[in-house]
């Protein structure tokens, strides 16, 4: 069976790129349904993009590279298409954009694209071996039991990253960019949780507070949770992008500011106040319990100098914590790495040393922060590929 393109993978970027990439497109994915990590993403509401998506936010060697991909389709352009098929949206914190409804409504208008578009989309459908001709590319699939050998001019890696396993993420994408004489970054699990062997915080497991985590000069403020394991929350998951092996984390506990002026204020109207009392009117009582000992919390909150006080304030506005690692691929909500941009073309996606090869979405090395804006690279650079496979035509 001979096709113009062969899209490896049905979720966002793939799909995107069906949408865009003209007749005699042939979408395959071994899943039984399409977009799964769409349907699973923000608690099912799917966080479709971000108000202020910028090439800013995602993190790659090369920070430029997509830069063309973001500027030639924006989350304006995606807001608009959610608009058009009617799918109602809010704003939850920091431009994030969740559908009111259900993420459900998010894959339906992407299938709607695809076949809108004339691409066909086969599921439950494994690649066996992909390998290139002077004609193009042949792909041989299990479908139905049945081994097909399949052709095709252009073919999209968009199998996505190693990210949530449990779902059917495989290396696809990079073990055939290999076979092709791409290059492959190193790979980890970005915005994961933190582990810590000791299991130090099983005690406040279920604890949240409003912290900035910072690590070699980068910086989140948001939420941080103890878990059981460790650490999680919007400001952790974050930061996890940008943190390695063996590496200090530094927690501020009190990211507003003025903990000191704000501990005096105490010490001159609620002198007699035992110190750890008082700490507990300005951070959550089961944390000040859980640091009293390392702190020193003892004594009444007069009997405390200036210099005690400035001493507090330091050590609970820079705590040191060094993980012991991250839960890894099985909860990571991506994968840090991927295909080396340098083998690829930032404006159409495709293989610099292989005309007809293009990979989009995850599996490129270029990975976004928390908040909508790995979704937004899947629809940025699936649509620079799509339009450019068209314009081929």
């Amino acid at each position: 069976m001979q096709f113009k393109t062969i899209i490896l993978g049905a979720g966002a970027a793939g799909m995107m790129c069906a949408a865009h990439a003209g007749a005699g497109t042939l979408v395959l994915d071994h899943a039984k349904a399409p977009g799964e990590k769409i349907r699973i993403s923000g608690g099912g509401r799917c966080n479709f993009t971000n108000l202020y998506a910028g090439p800013e936010n995602f993190l790659s060697q090369n920070p430029h590279f997509c830069k063309s991909a973001l500027s030639r389709y924006s989350q304006w352009d995606f807001i608009n298409l959610v608009a058009r098929h009617k799918i109602a949206y809010h704003e939850k914190t920091l431009g994030q954009l969740f559908c009111d409804n259900s993420a459900k409504d998010i894959i339906q208008m992407l299938l709607s694209e695809l076949r809108r578009a004339g691409a066909d989309l086969w599921l439950k459908t494994e690649v066996t071996s992909v390998v290139h001709r002077d004609e193009g590319f042949v792909v041989k699939v299990l479908r139905d039991g049945q081994t097909q050998s399949l052709t095709c001019e252009n073919l999209v890696l968009a199998t996505g990253g190693k990210s949530i396993p449990k779902m059917g993420a495989t290396g696809l994408a990079y073990d055939l960019a290999r076979q092709f004489g791409l290059a492959v970054t190193e790979t980890r699990a970005g915005l994961v949780p933190f582990t810590f062997s000791d299991g130090k915080f099983k005690s406040l497991a279920g604890l949240a507070l409003p912290v900035r985590c910072a690590f070699d000069g980068t910086s989140f403020d948001e939420a941080m949770l103890f878990t059981h394991r460790g650490l999680s929350g919007p400001a952790v998951l974050q930061i996890s992008s940008y943190w390695r092996e063996r590496q200090k984390l530094v927690v501020d506990l009190y990211p507003q500011g003025g903990l000191f002026e704000a501990l005096q204020d105490k010490r001159s109207q609620d002198g007699r106040k035992n110190l750890s009392t008082v700490l507990a009117t300005l951070l959550p009582a089961k944390l000040v319990e859980f640091l009293a000992q390392d702190l020193a919390l003892s004594g009444n909150i007069a009997d405390q100098s200036d210099a005690r006080l400035r001493e507090l304030d330091t050590r609970l506005r820079a705590w040191e914590l060094t993980p012991s690692g991250t839960e890894g691929y099985r909860t990571a909500e991506v994968t840090l790495g991927g295909i080396d941009t340098d083998g690829l073309s930032s404006k159409t996606m495709e293989a610099k040393s292989m005309p007809g090869l293009y990979a989009i979405g995850e599996a490129v090395d270029v990975t976004g922060w928390l908040g909508g804006f790995n979704f937004q690279w899947a629809w940025s650079s699936g649509f620079a590929a799509g339009s450019a496979i068209a314009a081929k035509a």
